[in-house]
């Protein structure tokens, strides 16, 4: 019998990034972005073919997907290399290379909004003359003119929605990720979806069903999101699909069927329901994976969504009867089957309060296990981690590490409240619960005090570093991919756009002077003494290189054992497999030197 060797960490990393898709009208296109050939491109398919090929060749991520309703050409967005300026680019109905349709200034970014039925008006939002609100443009694309519809103001504002007969405009106004308001614009007035928009609430997601009535989400005067109505001749709001204990997400109507296709979050996955709206009937359907990040209903009643499992890579799949699910894609861990994999136990444990954290377990297999577990603090931080497919995760686990990964405050999927908590108080509720976390796994035996590793990214790097400088005992070694270093300098250099919400997410560095030096990394050097690993994309514009440059050339002032990885064609994340796989082997040659 011929003796095949363990997967390798490359094999794990050989599957591709899908990040959102398009579906042309006629159901015979599907488009999607991904990183087949080691970078960002647009792939297509040819309906019921599914063999993918090369539709457009930019090597850049694609930020949206839309085809022209008659099936003349197809628009994307792109950025360079992570620094999420996106622009907007055309394609012929065949693909090719991109052509820029809407562009700007360097720095200047163009964010899709609404394509007109007749595939001649396109609605944009542009940071260009208004980077922290956002103006509104209608650009008619056979004759180059471009007018301006909305300026705005007073908070971060985008065009969400627009009436058949383009005569009414539903804008989105945020003021905090878990503050966002919303206004239908018609004959130069203004009317609020909700009530009373001073009360602190999202709404998102708003859909015409005709053009006197809009469904949208929100979580007005509740705990969970739940699909409301709002009536432009009446003026009247009402709630129409709550559900309990669960968040709606994302709301889609079928013409055809008169009906609602609404995804929920609960806790570490996702539910999909069909809500008559005649029969006023909710109806629960099948998922084919736990984790939905796009779902689009055509206009036959099919049903399309790109998805995730813990052990399954993200595929795009396709239903007719919204019951049993055909997968279009077919990405898989190279050599390694399902079977294989960890699927994760879902815990929960008590935090310093009382509190409850839920949280996902990942425990290597007995036969593979070599004692040490990874503790992963998630970004965000109104985030959660879910049910998703990690290739650091699969990995890692394959190499005998465990991974405990806690929804601290903070995170979503629990409740208004709970998201909320994380406001104004970055590091002291949430390190915390991580601590309490940490502890939970000595009470329990999943793991000895002296073989616990630190790994986390975006707000989980903020948290790794946080977390190595106040409790150093607890860790052998920490890992910090892209995380803020410093709250005072964090606020001053994100986008210009986000710059309207850090007060309500954040703090004010002036009043909250002695928070912020309390809750920022820095200021514990001195107990920062273990190993360190530093991952950063040098064009990231959410957390600036000087992020990780700061904290990096003071441990090295000091002595510190730091080792400093810099991607200088990456942002925010990885686009580019190459680097990925760099990053990742890095990391695990890291862990296992100290071991």
């Amino acid at each position: 019998m011929i003796q095949f060797p363990k997967p390798t960490l490359e094999q794990f990393f050989r599957t591709y990034a899908i990040t959102n898709f398009a579906v042309s009208k006629d159901e015979q296109r599907l488009i999607f972005n991904a990183n087949l050939n080691g970078k960002m491109n647009l792939w297509a398919m040819d309906l019921p073919d599914t063999f993918p090929y090369l539709f457009a060749q930019q090597d850049q991520s694609s930020s949206f997907i839309q085809f022209d309703p008659n099936n003349h050409y197809v628009l994307s967005g792109f950025d360079q290399d992570g620094d999420e300026n996106h622009q907007i680019y055309a394609l012929p109905r065949e693909g090719g290379l991109p052509q820029p349709l809407i562009t700007g200034r360097s720095g200047d970014k163009f964010f899709f909004a609404h394509l007109s039925e007749d595939g001649k008006r396109l609605y944009y939002m542009t940071s260009a003359g208004n980077e922290s609100f956002l103006n509104t443009h209608v650009r008619n694309v056979e004759d180059g003119s471009d007018n301006l519809i909305h300026t705005g103001q007073g908070g971060l504002t985008q065009l969400a929605a627009v009436s058949t007969t383009e005569k009414e405009f539903v804008y989105l106004k945020s003021f905090a990720n878990t503050y966002v308001t919303g206004f239908v614009k018609t004959d130069d007035q203004e009317y609020t979806l909700t009530p009373d928009p001073e009360k602190v609430h999202v709404t998102f997601d708003p859909v015409f069903v005709d053009d006197a009535t809009i469904y949208f989400v929100t979580d007005y005067e509740s705990e969970y999101g739940y699909v409301a109505k709002f009536d432009i001749v009446t003026k009247q709001f009402s709630p129409v699909v709550e559900l309990d204990h669960e968040s709606v997400q994302t709301i889609n109507y079928n013409k055809k069927e008169h009906a609602l296709f609404m995804l929920t979050e609960d806790g570490v996955k996702d539910n999909l329901y069909r809500y008559d709206l005649k029969k006023e009937h909710t109806e629960k359907l099948n998922l084919p994976v736990d984790v939905i990040s796009q779902l689009h209903v055509a206009e036959s009643g099919s049903l399309y969504v790109l998805g995730i499992s813990a052990t399954i890579p993200s595929n795009i799949y396709q239903s007719n009867d919204a019951m049993t699910w055909k997968r279009l894609t077919n990405n898989t861990v190279l050599g390694v089957g399902k079977e294989a994999m960890v699927e994760p136990d879902v815990v929960s444990y008590e935090s310093f309060d009382g509190m409850k954290i839920e949280a996902l377990l990942f425990k290597a297999s007995p036969d593979n296990d070599n004692g040490h577990t990874i503790f992963w603090p998630h970004g965000g931080p109104q985030a959660a981690e879910r049910k998703t497919f990690r290739s650091m995760f699969q990995c890692f686990l394959n190499r005998g590490y465990s991974i405990f990964a806690p929804n601290f405050r903070g995170s979503t999927g629990y409740g208004s409240s709970f998201v909320k908590l994380v406001e104004q108080d970055w590091g002291e509720g949430p390190r915390l619960d991580c601590v309490a976390g940490i502890e939970w796994l000595f009470e329990k035996g999943i793991t000895d005090r002296d073989k616990l590793f630190l790994v986390g990214g975006s707000y989980g790097g903020y948290m790794t570093l946080l977390l190595h400088g106040r409790h150093p005992e607890y860790f052998k070694a920490c890992v910090d991919i892209f995380g803020p270093s410093d709250l005072f300098t964090f606020v001053g250099s994100v986008p210009e756009h986000w710059k309207p919400i850090m007060d309500r997410w954040i703090g004010d560095p002036e009043l909250d002077k002695e928070r912020f030096i309390k809750d920022s990394p820095v200021t514990y050097l001195e107990s920062m003494t273990r190993p360190m690993l530093v991952i950063q994309g040098a064009k990231d514009p959410r957390v600036v290189k000087a992020e990780s440059d700061q904290i990096v050339a003071k441990l090295q002032e000091k002595g510190r054992d730091v080792e400093y990885f810099v991607m200088e064609d990456e942002g925010h994340g990885f686009s580019k497999k190459e680097n990925e796989i760099n990053a990742y082997t890095r990391m695990i040659d890291f862990l296992d030197q100290h071991r």
